[in-house]
């Protein structure tokens, strides 16, 4: 019985021990996903969402209360300043200022009374033939008159006022991008100015309100370029300039964000007040550069297969300095010295890319690693070419595949040990 148990082991080790082998070459046992070295422009960014604005919005209302008698313009209606855009009926008003009129009238015929009456006894008090306090009396009744006077022509001034507030103008050149008064409506002024229009300035320049978090705020900086798209129109890009960072922070979700100001110009008016732009912060570039998708500097294969590929480039590099040859860079060494740390795992700054030879065996390219856009990272190293297919990860494996295998090894991540139980 232990003599079986004793070659039922072997059986399995050799078993597994084939399994890595021809996992470690590649051929048929292994189907792998493949992608390709890229040479372009890459940046790093960092990303956000904000609100197209006008860089100038103005709230027009009323300081009169009434009837609106007339709306001169209507929604997206381009105005200048100074232009007529409503009128609220001037009924009350012009009687109001018919009225004020009145006492400025009364109030002068008043003074010209007092300053005739003041005269009078002016002249008796000098011959004494009245007491002083008949002559202050008048005195006292010629001021008064001078001051209700003043007053009744204040009063005018603001009864005019008000009945030119009932002609609203538009404060600036502008669009009209909202209306919420109809002919016939009724205004009300008692406590606070009610909104009748709203106007944006010119449209041809905009802005965007981002709300950046705080720990991406550090990277954001006063004329740094930005790009956005909008829903509206998904195969553009727009660009813009970050024109603000504002102080004041603003908490969201017990987050705390602030908000950067971002110009935008819009010359051909295809973006709207209201749209939500998807913002990129541009915080490094790299361009006509080597970038590989992330996926394939995340890959690792067995520990086994990695180690004997770095062997096979350590051999190559002596032979080829044993005949007088440099060696190239990336053969059993990062790119400008250095190893692979324990596990197979390069430096921060170092990359791992694996390719199958010619012989069908993994080969490994070291390299670099640059700027990255979250989706493809910069690389650079010595060979690079574009069109080299990389090993992104495992699309398929034939010994994976093998239903009911009781020698079947149990899927691991990249690079990691062995699950409990597995060969």
């Amino acid at each position: 019985m232990k003599k079986f148990l004793v070659v039922l082991a072997l059986v399995v080790i050799a078993g597994a021990v084939i399994w890595r082998v021809r996992d470690g070459r590649g051929g048929d046992s292994v189907n792998y996903r493949f992608v390709e070295i890229a040479k372009g422009d890459l940046a790093a960014v960092v990303a956000s969402t904000g609100t197209l604005e006008p860089v100038t919005t103005v709230q027009v209302g009323t300081q009169v209360s009434g009837i609106i008698q007339e709306v001169a313009v209507d929604f997206n209606d381009h105005v200048t300043a100074g232009q007529v855009i409503a009128r609220i009926d001037t009924t009350l008003m012009a009687a109001n200022v018919a009225s004020a009129r009145t006492q400025v009238q009364r109030g002068d015929a008043d003074v010209r009374h007092s300053e005739r009456e003041f005269a009078r006894l002016g002249a008796l008090f000098a011959e004494n033939m009245i007491s002083e306090a008949d002559y202050n009396t008048a005195q006292y009744n010629l001021d008064v008159a001078r001051a209700s006077l003043a007053a009744a022509r204040i009063d005018l001034d603001r009864a005019r006022r008000n009945l030119d507030y009932a002609t609203i103008t538009a404060p600036i050149d502008g669009i009209v991008v909202q209306r919420t008064v109809d002919p016939g409506q009724t205004v009300q002024a008692s406590f606070s100015a009610p909104e009748l229009f709203q106007i944006a300035g010119d449209l041809t320049l905009m802005q965007i309100l981002v709300s950046v978090d705080e720990s991406d705020i550090g990277q954001i900086v006063e004329g740094q370029a930005v790009r956005f798209t909008v829903q509206a129109w998904p195969d553009g890009t727009f660009a813009g300039e970050v024109r603000q960072v504002r102080l004041q922070s603003v908490m969201q979700e017990n987050v705390v964000n602030y908000i950067a100001v971002v110009t935008v110009a819009n010359p051909d008016g295809r973006l709207l007040p209201g749209m939500t732009a998807t913002v990129d912060f541009i915080v490094d570039q790299a361009t006509d550069v080597f970038y590989v998708p992330n996926a394939a500097l995340r890959y690792r294969p067995d520990q086994a297969v990695m180690q004997a590929a770095l062997e096979r480039r350590r051999a190559a590099r002596q032979d080829r300095q044993a005949s007088g040859q440099q060696a190239e860079a990336g053969e059993g060494q990062m790119p400008g010295g250095g190893t692979p740390g324990a596990g197979g795992t390069p430096p921060a700054d170092r990359g791992m890319l694996w390719i199958v030879d010619q012989d069908g065996r993994l080969d490994v390219i070291m390299v670099r690693t640059g700027i990255s856009d979250g989706t493809n990272t910069e690389i650079r190293g010595r060979d690079l070419e574009a069109g080299t297919r990389v090993i992104a990860g495992i699309a398929s494996s034939n010994a994976a595949q093998a239903a009911g295998s009781p020698f079947q090894q149990q899927q691991r991540p990249a690079g990691g040990p062995p699950r409990p139980g597995g060969f």
